[in-house]
């Protein structure tokens, strides 16, 4: 386990401070947790973008692939 100094703004801090009494959290738990979905969050988010651009670059030819199947499918 890594130890880290952070510092937040007034307004997090005591908002997260509300929400882990209310869980009865130990603060780093509840911290581990959030900074875990944070993660996935934004794993999707690079996974999604990178997706997209690649879309793009094979769309030209995804295209022509497709016509030149319905030209076959069309002489059967």
């Amino acid at each position: 386990m890594k130890t880290l100094s952070l510092k937040l703004d007034d307004s997090v801090f005591e908002e997260t401070e509300a929400v882990v009494f209310e869980l009865k959290l130990a603060r780093n738990r509840y911290i581990n947790e959030a900074l875990t979905l944070y993660n996935q969050f934004n794993k999707r988010r690079v996974l999604k973008k990178k997706l997209s651009k690649e879309s793009r670059l094979v769309h030209q030819s995804s295209a022509e692939v497709l016509a030149e199947f319905e030209k076959l499918a069309d002489e059967i």
